[in-house]
């Protein structure tokens, strides 16, 4: 289900921008941008980018329609538009990267095997 029409027409009202406004500031008709909006016909790459600028939207928002709070970690992951889906930013994590993010979880394991380990040994001093 195609929502780019509906989600174009909304962020120009928004905008408060018309149609002829809108295609003014794309260099294109704006029977171009009726039939965006229509459903009839699609911008091309070019003008989609120019369109996130004009809006100061992502590309997402602006083609899927995720203008609500998506519940990806956007600090980790990045939506990579080959596959369609998003992917670690970095790459997968390797042991350095857990060990970067998560110290403190090393140095408690140390602390309470270290305790338990001395409780249990039962060797006074």
């Amino acid at each position: 289900m195609n929502k780019f029409p509906e989600q174009l027409k909304r962020l120009r009202k928004n905008n408060q921008m018309t149609q002829d406004d809108l295609a003014e500031k794309l260099f294109v008709t704006r029977q171009a941008i009726s039939k965006w909006e229509s459903g009839d016909s699609t911008p091309d790459l070019t003008n989609l980018i120019k369109l996130t600028d004009i809006f100061n939207v992502s590309m997402d928002t602006l083609v899927f329609n995720s203008e609500t709070k998506s519940k990806v970690d956007t600090t980790e992951f990045v939506f990579d538009p080959k596959r369609n889906r998003y992917v670690r930013r970095f790459g997968k994590m390797n042991f350095w990267d857990f060990l970067s993010g998560y110290w403190w979880t090393i140095l408690l394991m140390i602390f309470i095997i270290g305790f338990f380990a001395t409780f249990w040994s039962g060797s006074p001093r």
